[in-house]
């Protein structure tokens, strides 16, 4: 759970930015959106698999350079 207190003098837009950035080193976000829908097992599988080609192509092309 990310969690902001204001310190006394700081302005609510330097809180906010601390806590945008709190929340995306915690993958809050990326969480809440693996959880919106149901995957089945099988789906779950082949989205990862996807993934980990997409990485190995981009790895590929970055050495091959």
């Amino acid at each position: 759970m990310a969690e902001v207190r204001v310190q006394e003098g700081e302005s609510l837009e330097n809180a906010l930015r601390r806590f945008k950035r709190k929340v995306q080193q915690e993958d809050i976000i990326k969480e809440v959106k693996r959880h919106s829908f149901y995957l089945k097992p099988g789906e779950k599988r082949r989205a990862k698999e996807a993934l980990a080609r997409k990485r190995n192509r981009k790895k590929a092309r970055k050495e091959q350079d």
